[in-house]
């Protein structure tokens, strides 16, 4: 790539102030010689029999990982040319008489104009946007400054020293789309044992494999509010990894945090509040990473709406800009990467956006600055699929590796690394530095994890049978090595592997625990849950042998075509359990509500009918509701990731309606249920907030439950919390508001570019969601942390306790360890070439060049780089200073089940800050949310039990980030701190004041 094309794709800069296993040839296969491919393939029992169709059971093809997008606006869609008047022709207007010499005039007169005018436009249409608006950080902080990855770093060390240039570059570039097993694949660095890595796809569980779970949703595991089954699912989610063959598992979701309640893919992370949000990330971190997978944080940073989020994707050449301040990026969007990162978290993962006008995988502020520098990343990071925009600038911006290895577009074997950045290295461009440590970043992440254990982690073949033993673009046992190649060479390439665990083990018993505790109560009049299986409620049985009726309504309640016949769930049809994209995974099975229904009813007592439609037959046939005693209404509302589009949805919701003509089907049902005397409970699975104004107030509606996104076990999971099996004890991880405008202009998404680079400005700063709400004064219908339980909790005797006392600033950043050090002495070019009689496949991505010719040239650096960055002093620990840490409150609460059966209760602190806060250095009045969530707790108490719940408050916790100190600043004025504990944002009782 040409220097001066790769500078120009960089955007420099960033915040302003404001603003059995598988018989299959080795992945090195594609780095040998013809011969020794030859060798090679003796070994192994290849498969030569007839082409595999490469459809799923259903019939349909796996739709590939973002496939290449068809505009939603079409290129036609915005008139680029600038519109004017007509010129004034003046003297030639006497050409416009029929004269041929006159007509030639005027043809090229105006075919001139034209293609001015077109030039002009394309111009505007294809220019890069305007430089960065955030300051840049150079040069990237260097990996093994920490203690807890000491060790790892030694090793790491040792490795990489022994390693040649094109090693080290393979270990930084994927291979291309298609070209390994994984959706992620890494070249092998094979003369020091450092294999190949298979990165996969993703939050919900395994996507493209087979025989493993489908985990409930992010936005359902937030609504449990229970840490414990956050850090089991994850420790869930690595066990089923590790079994696979996955090194590096992309989950975590925590961006987008859910800014808009409409964003496509919120339903992937756990919540628009950043303590929930972050807790909830770090505890599945962890559960991972026990399991020796290397977990991915993602998606850094403000991906917030799937609209123009990649360039080109949408019929403009650039993605948009989110847009805001520092202080809001680390209040808000950074608080869970923090959490992350302080839990140890091996990958990050830069997103597709732009921030501040400078592209997330190319923003050295945002990975060297912020990432590297200040929360003390130790890890590596990976860019999402494509998001890569430039190739010398994102190298010293801090990326450590692309992928999927192509370059700007999908499978063009034209990669932005690979042999441009052997090139880049060889003449200098990227310093010999900076490469070792992208390499030493990952190798040391491989460490950190104890992948280097072979009895864990065999290697792939040919050196033993370890590697993935499935693939993400077949589902039959044979097929392509490379399937995006034109290598036809096929092999045993699924071994389907069952890792959703047996008997106690099972992991659909935990998918099923996660799924109950995520479903939320949020109206029960009269008590009228938990229902019966019997059907009766004592004295309401009639006399004689009446059954009671039930009848259950709504699409969402049955199998439709079933879970798996749209790739990457990328429809909505049948019951919803999952949104789509590359979030989704594939279903081992799914039990559907109506399936659940008809079990646990009891049929010597109750008569079930269904009508899984959403348009039934009640004006023909209007006995199937008016004979019911109760009716059960399913309605949905489903979202995903922008590369698919659905109904007119293009990945974000156009609206928080139930879809599918979901308000209408309650409205017909509820007021002739049992011909008004009935009762009517609608279930509602959503990827998040779902307006229900349209007939939550309707008499004959007792009871709302919404579920959420519950994965494979949803029918189970739903009866357990309709029965009473367990406690009704999901809380609200969302606020959920009376209408889409209630939650202001931060809330709504661009559908139309504003721009040629589409700007999304977060002027809002803090105030998203309940914070919002709280700011405004706007009633929700269901706030942010209400739920309804089956018993009744009380508080009493809330006692707090300092700790330590106040103070304004963090103590001063801890030293650091040294970090690895190389030689720096470049190789020689004819190290780097094509081994003789090398066998290349098409599209593949090699380190390797043709020639050993380089131009020589002096790289135009960014702008700032040779200006050396101060260490911040919010760092010097995993996630920051580590005295942001140190708990300076303590908060005891006794509470008490005061029903007569057993309940779960989530304890909920939220923290309001003193008034009259200045900063000290700008002088600023520095302005607060009314109140913000700062711990939780939830607890299981039996009938007339109770326990106290301590909870804890940081300096972080208690502090702002102060723009003029660039550090997290307690306020230590008059006033003090409001601490409140209670059920939800509001319904709260005063703890005191601090």
């Amino acid at each position: 790539m040409p220097r001066q094309e790769d500078l120009d794709g960089s955007r420099e800069g960033l915040l302003p102030s404001k603003r059995s296993t598988p018989l299959r040839p080795s992945l090195e296969a594609a780095y040998r010689s013809s011969s020794e491919w030859g060798e090679e393939l003796d070994e192994l029992d290849l498969l030569d029999g007839e082409k595999v169709d490469y459809r799923q059971p259903n019939g349909h093809r796996r739709k590939r990982r973002n496939e290449p997008e068809v505009s939603a606006f079409g290129h036609d869609a915005f008139n680029l040319t600038p519109k004017g008047k007509s010129p004034r022709l003046g003297r030639f207007t006497r050409c416009l008489k029929p004269s041929k010499t006159c007509l030639l005039i005027t043809f090229i007169l105006l075919g001139s104009v034209i293609l001015l005018l077109v030039s002009g436009g394309f111009y505007v249409y294809k220019a890069a946007p305007t430089d960065g608006q955030s300051p840049p950080w150079y040069p990237s902080p260097l990996g093994g400054t920490l203690q807890p990855w000491e060790k790892s770093y030694r090793k790491a060390q040792v490795m990489v020293t022994k390693m040649s240039l094109v090693e080290k570059v393979n270990i930084t570039t994927g291979v291309g789309w298609s070209q390994g097993l994984c959706v992620g694949n890494t070249g092998p660095a094979s003369s020091v044992g450092f294999p190949p890595l298979c990165l996969q796809d993703g939050p919900l569980g395994l996507r493209f494999t087979d025989h493993s779970t489908a985990f409930p949703a992010g936005v359902t595991v937030g609504a449990t509010w229970n840490k414990e089954l956050m850090y089991q699912r994850g420790k869930a989610q690595g066990l089923e990894a590790r079994l696979k063959g996955v090194n590096v598992l992309l989950s975590p979701c925590m961006g987008p945090l859910g800014r808009m309640p409409a964003g496509g893919r919120n339903w992937e992370g756990f919540g628009p509040d950043p303590v929930l949000q972050g807790i909830a990330s770090a505890e599945t971190i962890k559960g991972i990473q026990e399991e020796g997978v290397m977990a991915t944080a993602k998606h850094y940073i403000l991906n917030e709406q799937e609209h123009f989020r990649q360039a080109f994707a949408w019929g403009l050449p650039n993605a948009m800009s989110s847009n805001l301040d520092d202080r809001t990026l680390h209040e808000l969007y950074l608080w869970p990467f923090a959490d992350s990162i302080r839990a140890g978290v091996a990958s990050v993962m830069c997103s597709y956006n732009m921030v501040n006008n400078s592209y997330a995988c190319g923003n050295s502020k945002l990975m060297n600055g912020i990432l590297k520098d200040e929360l003390g990343f130790q890890g590596f990071v990976q860019s999402d699929w494509l998001a890569q925009r430039s190739g010398v600038a994102s190298a010293l911006a801090g990326l450590d590796m692309t992928m999927p290895g192509d370059g700007l577009g999908w499978m063009d074997g034209n990669s932005l690394w690979g042999p441009q950045l052997t090139r880049a290295t060889l003449n200098g461009s990227v310093p010999m530095e900076r490469l070792n440590d992208m390499v030493t970043r990952t190798v040391a992440a491989w460490y950190q994890l104890g992948q280097d254990n072979k009895t864990v982690w065999p290697p792939p073949p040919p050196d033993g049978d370890g590697g993935p033993n499935f693939s993400s673009w077949t589902d039959e046992a044979e097929g392509f090595i490379h399937h995006g190649s034109d290598d036809k060479t096929k092999a045993i390439v699924n071994k389907f592997v069952d890792v959703q665990g047996k008997g106690e083990a099972f992991h659909g018993r935990l998918a099923k625990q996660v799924a109950a505790e995520g479903t939320v109560l949020v109206k029960n009049e009269g008590g009228i849950l938990p229902l019966s299986r019997n059907g009766w409620y004592g004295k309401d049985k009639p006399s004689g042998d009446a059954k009671y009726k039930v009848g259950v309504f709504g699409e969402d309640a049955g199998p439709g075509e079933g879970p798996n016949v749209c790739p990457d769930r990328g429809c909505n049809q049948g019951t919803l359990a999952s949104g789509w994209g590359s979030g989704a995974v594939e279903f081992p099975y799914l039990v559907t509500p109506i399936k659940a229904l008809e079990s646990e009813f009891d049929a010597d007592n109750v008569q079930l009918t269904s009508n899984l439609e959403n348009d039934p037959p009640l004006g023909k046939n209007p006995s199937i509701v008016e004979d019911q005693d109760l009716c059960i209404v399913f309605v949905n509302s489903d979202a995903g990731e922008g590369f698919i589009s659905w109904n007119g949805l293009r990945g974000d919701r156009n609206d928080l309606y139930p879809q599918k003509g979901g308000d209408k089907l309650v409205q017909d049902v509820a007021p002739r249920c049992g011909k008004g005397n009935g009762k009517t409970v609608v279930v509602v699975h959503t990827v998040g907030p779902v307006v229900l104004e349209r007939w939550v107030d309707l008499p004959g509606v007792k009871a709302v439950i919404l579920a959420n996104l519950p994965g494979e076990e949803s029918g189970n999971a739903l009866a357990s919390v309709l029965f009473g099996d367990v406690d009704a004890s999901g809380r609200l991880p969302y606020t959920v508001g009376k209408s889409l405008a209630d939650y202001g202009d931060a809330g709504q998404i661009l559908y139309y570019p504003n721009a040629v680079v589409p700007q999304q400005n977060f002027t809002e700063g803090l105030l998203i969601d309940y914070r919002h709400f709280d700011k405004y004064n706007i009633t929700p219908r269901y706030e942010f942390g209400f739920g309804l339980s089956y018993t009744t909790f009380s508080f009493t005797n809330i006692i707090l306790t300092t700790l330590i006392p106040k103070s304004p600033l963090p103590s001063p950043r801890p030293s650091s360890l040294s970090p690895p050090t190389y030689p720096t002495i470049v190789p020689s070019p004819s190290t780097a070439l094509f081994p003789t009689n090398f066998r290349k496949l098409k599209n593949y991505i090699y380190p390797y060049l043709s020639t050993s010719d380089l131009k020589e040239g002096h790289y135009p650096y960014p702008h700032g780089y040779s200006i050396a960055q101060p260490p911040s002093p919010a760092g010097g620990a995993q996630g920051g200073n580590p005295s942001l840490w140190d708990t300076h409150l303590g908060v005891n609460i006794t509470v008490t089940n005061t029903g007569t059966r057993a309940g779960q209760e989530v304890v909920q602190l939220y923290l309001s800050f003193p008034p009259n806060v200045i900063d000290d250095v700008t002088g600023e009045t520095v302005e607060f949310p009314v109140k913000v969530l700062r711990a939780f707790e939830k607890v299981k108490l039996g009938g007339g039990e109770s326990t106290v719940v301590s909870l804890g408050l940081t300096r972080r916790d208690l502090s702002f980030w102060s723009r003029g100190r660039g550090n997290w600043v307690m306020p230590v004025v008059e006033g003090g701190f409001e601490i409140w504990v209670g059920r939800s944002s509001r319904d709260l009782m005063s703890a005191g004041v601090w």
